[in-house]
C-alpha cells in the first residue's frame, strides 16, 4: 500500500477527522479534476447517483467527467451530518449552469463508507435540482476550492 493508495484521515473517524474528510472531498469535487477525485474511491467502488448506478472507479472518473462537462461554473459546499466508524453521512448543494445560460442550485445528501485506508467504498447520494435566477446565486467565489472564510450552509440559511 502506498501514500497514493491512502486517504488521510483514517477511519474510525473522530467529529474532528469526520469534518476534514468532508471539507477534502468538497475541495476535491470543486477542482473539477474527474481522474484526480476518482482516486479517493475503491477500485471497486460503488456508487448510487440519481437513478445512476456506478461500479468501479473507472465508472466513477467516467460519470464525473460527464457531471462537469454538464455542469458549468460548478461551486460545492458540503456539511457534515453526522459520522460513526468507517460511515459519514452529508449535506451539500452546489450550483451550476447548463450550456444554455440556465442557472440551477442542486441539493442532496450522501452516505459515505469507507475502508480501512480512507478510501471510500460506497457512496449513496439523493440530489433535487432547483432553477434560479442568476441573481439568486449565493457562491461567487472563484473556481476551485471555496475559501476558508466563505460560509456555509448553515450559515447561508440552506
Amino acid at each position: 500500500m502506498t501514500e497514493n493508495e491512502r486517504r488521510l484521515p483514517l477511519p474510525p473517524f473522530t467529529r474532528e477527522t469526520a469534518m476534514q474528510k468532508v471539507r477534502l472531498a468538497e475541495d476535491g469535487w470543486n477542482s473539477r479534476d474527474a481522474q484526480k477525485v476518482a482516486l479517493a474511491y475503491t477500485l471497486d467502488t460503488q456508487w448510487r447517483n440519481r437513478a445512476e448506478f456506478i461500479t468501479g472507479r473507472h465508472e466513477a472518473e467516467a460519470f464525473l467527467s460527464r457531471k462537469w462537462a454538464k455542469e458549468l461554473e460548478y461551486r460545492l459546499i458540503k456539511e457534515l451530518w453526522a459520522f460513526e466508524g468507517n460511515r459519514i453521512a452529508v449535506r451539500y448543494a452546489y450550483e451550476w449552469h447548463d450550456d444554455s445560460g440556465n442557472w440551477f442550485r442542486s441539493y442532496g445528501n450522501e452516505n459515505w463508507a469507507f475502508d480501512e485506508n480512507g478510501l471510500m467504498s460506497q457512496r449513496y447520494a439523493c440530489v433535487n435540482d432547483l432553477p434560479i435566477k442568476e441573481s439568486e446565486r449565493k457562491y461567487h467565489w472563484p473556481l476551485g476550492r471555496r475559501p476558508d472564510d466563505h460560509p456555509g450552509l448553515s450559515e447561508l440559511g440552506l
